[in-house]
């Protein structure tokens, strides 16, 4: 059993993180913004294994130097706080500032006050893989990295909704491997790449307007919204919460993954496949659902299929994953926002 600390627990992969920690035996603690979201929490872990400190603003200078500090001390760190919408104002205040002073804040903080810690893990994206450029067909591991930087933030290209967001968590990542070869702390660093997270949502949410950016595509489908026409797919891969937060309990307990990173995917999807999913497992849902090639066409591959394929044998091989399936994850993802409708009725 290790003493283990989780920035951003309250989030949708922080929590899950700490559940799988948790039942591994480990014992946590988490940071929260405020005293309110660590009683949330607690209500549905109540763990005496589970401890929270509040950190109420990550991207302050110095801002986890009490965090890092505590007794009995930790034997390791899991970053996943940053934020992750696309309603972005202003692409430094909003997402690099706290991507970035975040993660490496965490990092220097570890360095400075807590000597017990040997592993450091953080949640990077598949934004940081992402290359608007890559050849059609090929193939995205974690050998591949955007190639934005701080000079081409202000590109309209980098900076807006989802490139915002792809930006503040390639420059995170790349400003915490230039950490650890500069500063060469007393521990180790691994960074996982998840793609899209769906899976089901926090157990304790009082609205369907807080289901987590990610999930959101759920509640449009099953609510009507969409009956008319499916959005617009906008993203490549997905994994299921649940694996990607076994992913980060495994970095941590793995010596052996210290020093690299990992694409974490379960493949390839289209809105098309999820609609088709639910369609089948939900018969009461199907006349809200967008049916028919017209209204279906946004949300399909492009013709040919995919536009890029994976490959994540290095999370399976050297992490150990076995990934959900998608007819599994969006199964569970419906049925955990059905039963947030009845809780708020």
């Amino acid at each position: 059993m290790s003493r283990i600390l989780v920035t951003g627990g309250t989030g949708f992969l922080g929590a899950a993180v700490v559940d799988v920690l948790l039942a591994r035996g480990h014992s946590v603690v988490t940071t929260v913004r405020n005293a309110e979201k660590a009683q949330q929490m607690r209500a549905h872990f109540p763990s005496d294994k589970l401890d929270f400190v509040i950190v109420e603003d990550i991207a302050k200078l110095d801002a986890f130097d009490e965090a890092v500090v505590h007794d009995p001390p930790f034997d390791a760190v899991i970053h996943t706080a940053s934020p992750f919408h696309y309603n972005i104002q202003d692409i430094r205040k909003d997402m690099i500032d706290p991507a970035v002073n975040g993660t490496v804040g965490i990092l220097q903080s570890i360095k400075k006050n807590a000597p017990t810690v040997k592993r450091a893990v953080i949640t990077s994206s598949f934004a940081a893989l992402f290359q608007a450029d890559k050849p059609r067909g090929s193939k995205y591991s974690e050998r591949d990295w955007n190639p934005v930087t701080l000079d081409t933030v202000s590109d309209p290209v980098n900076s807006g909704g989802q490139a915002g967001y792809r930006t503040s968590k390639a420059l995170a990542e790349k400003a915490a491997w230039e950490f650890m070869e500069k500063e060469k702390p007393g521990f180790t660093l691994t960074a996982l790449n998840p793609s899209l997270i769906f899976g089901p949502v926090l157990p304790w949410l009082h609205s369907v307007n807080a289901i987590n950016t990610s999930n959101e595509r759920f509640w449009k489908f099953i609510s009507g919204a969409e009956k008319l026409k499916c959005s617009p797919t906008g993203s490549l891969f997905w994994v299921d919460v649940r694996d990607a937060a076994l992913a980060h309990a495994l970095a941590a307990e793995k010596p052996e993954v210290a020093g690299k990173r990992f694409f974490l995917t379960a493949g390839n999807f289209c809105n098309r496949e999820l609609v088709e999913i639910i369609g089948d497992a939900f018969p009461e849902l199907r006349d809200g659902l967008p049916s028919g090639d017209e209204a279906l066409k946004d949300g399909s591959y492009p013709p040919g299929g995919p536009a890029h394929g994976y490959d994540n044998s290095a999370s399976r091989k050297e992490l150990g994953l076995e990934y959900r399936s998608l007819k599994e994850s969006t199964i569970d993802t419906v049925k955990s926002i059905q039963a947030l409708q009845n809780r708020v009725q």
